[in-house]
């Protein structure tokens, strides 16, 4: 079964929804029939559900109703009521000296629902904050607590490179960063702060040319290989993966004769025994 994977807020999960057979394009904005009425969302991706897959889902598929037209749109929340809303919030949770830090806000479509969306490194008592909000918004409030990439996601601006966070701009998704990664790209000595992101994980972008150091990785004689150089036999002792070059110990033959480490580029020197 085709599915089309619905989003209400960058920071929510994904959603699976029946297309129907409407004419559908990613970042289309939508009206689906949920279990608390219709509300409007974004379409992230299109999937293809095995029967295995379907058997394993509790809730119903629901159907897209439509496109969203203007007249959905002027309904959703603005920019100041949510600042409104995310203003009222954080003086409860100040009052309650609540250990997280409000990201977000979203409301349904009627604006009858409110999900807060909060970061905090624990877990979080907020039921006397629940209860003050539903009084004053009179509606049913939800808070999501998010992590750290999602909070980035969220409420970021720049990296390290100066140019706008990968996971605002283009990036739909996030995937795993290994340290295999840093290691991979000889960055890891520079030190966790330095190959991390502001959300506090290894940065994104390491993956963007990790497969093609692995690649070049593997032209180069590995660590402890004994190699002739202009006739001198060394041993490889390191890697300069983006230069391909290595670097090469030689022993002092003579007495009094240091050893010396030579750098060295196996373009020009690719005979080893």
């Amino acid at each position: 079964m085709k599915v089309v994977q619905i989003q209400f807020a960058s920071w929510d999960k994904k959603y699976n929804f029946d297309p129907r057979d409407l004419d559908l394009k990613k970042d289309d904005m939508v009206i689906v029939e949920t279990e608390f009425g219709q509300e409007i969302g974004k379409v992230f991706d299109f999937k293809e559900l095995s029967r295995e897959e379907l058997e394993k889902i509790d809730d119903e598929i629901k159907p897209v109703v439509r496109l969203a037209d203007e007249s959905d749109l002027i309904k959703m929340a603005s920019e100041t009521e949510k600042e409104d809303a995310l203003e009222y919030c954080r003086k409860l949770v100040k009052k309650y000296d609540l250990p997280m830090k409000l990201v977000d806000v979203h409301f349904s479509l009627d604006k009858n629902r409110i999900n807060f969306a909060f970061y905090s490194e624990n877990r979080v008592d907020f039921r006397n904050l629940v209860k003050d909000l539903s009084s004053h918004f009179k509606g049913v409030i939800r808070l999501t607590q998010i992590g750290s990439r999602d909070e980035a996601k969220a409420s970021g601006d720049f990296g390290h490179c100066g140019r706008g966070l990968c996971c605002r701009g283009f990036m739909k998704d996030f995937f795993s960063i290994g340290s295999e990664m840093a290691e991979a790209q000889q960055v890891s000595h520079r030190g966790s702060e330095r190959v991390s992101g502001m959300c506090g994980k290894l940065m994104c972008c390491l993956s963007y040319e990790y497969e093609g150091y692995v690649e070049l990785s593997k032209k180069l004689p590995p660590v402890g290989t004994r190699v002739n150089v202009d006739g001198r036999r060394g041993e490889v002792v390191g890697h300069h993966i983006s230069k391909q070059s290595v670097d090469v110990l030689f022993r002092g033959e003579k007495e009094g004769e240091n050893d010396v480490v030579v750098e060295v580029d196996i373009n020009r020197h690719k005979k080893k025994d």
